[in-house]
């Protein structure tokens, strides 16, 4: 249970998202990549990046494991510590996403509750929010294993890896549903942009 601030007030500006926004001709937003261990999440995120700076335009990508070399690092992988890695990440997303930033999050993120809170978060503040789900079976994702993960976790080195010991919790209506083994990582990744064209993200 995270604890609630007490006697503090919020204090508001003069300068709106609007104005920051009509600096970089885009609207701020977040992509939320989720998905198994092994999904192809990050390489999307990277490829998604790539394409969008090449473009002029200003992204910033929020990866999972990079945060809890930071922000998160005293977090483990209990589903109550997975559960605030979450709500940490949803955070630091919405502020970047209500500065005008793309934000480009990929995380398991497993739990469904979890996810959808962090879209309350942005629905909170107006902000878009993509649910992207990086979808493969558990099979192929324990066959890249590109971290060594899975075969820590059949071994017992690792307890409460999601896929082996935790369930995922499977979108229900995502934004975006990315087959990654069944298409490239390039196409996946301009399927991403394609989304944030359509939903007028990119002007």
């Amino acid at each position: 249970m995270v604890e609630k601030s007490t006697n503090v007030v919020w204090h508001g500006g003069t300068v709106s998202r609007r104005d920051r926004e009509r600096l970089l001709a885009q609207r701020g937003a977040t992509v939320w990549l989720t998905g198994l261990s092994g999904s192809g999440k990050s390489t999307i995120a990277v490829g998604v990046e790539a394409l969008l700076i090449g473009a002029g335009r200003l992204c910033y990508r929020v990866d999972g494991d990079n945060l809890r070399h930071g922000l998160n690092r005293n977090l483990g992988f209990s589903a109550e510590d997975r559960r605030e890695n979450v709500r940490r990440t949803g955070e630091v997303c919405r502020i970047l996403a209500d500065s005008g930033v793309i934000v480009l999050a990929s995380l398991v993120s497993p739990f469904r509750e979890d996810r959808d809170q962090v879209r309350a978060l942005h629905d909170e503040w107006s902000l878009p929010f993509f649910e992207v789900f990086v979808d493969v079976p558990l099979e192929v994702a324990e066959g890249r294993d590109p971290k060594g993960l899975y075969k820590k976790a059949r071994a017992g080195e690792i307890r409460d890896f999601t896929g082996i010991h935790q369930p995922y919790e499977r979108p229900e209506r995502p934004e975006l549903l990315l087959a990654s083994h069944a298409s490239a990582p390039e196409q996946l990744a301009q399927a991403v942009v394609d989304l944030l064209k359509s939903r007028e993200v990119l002007a």
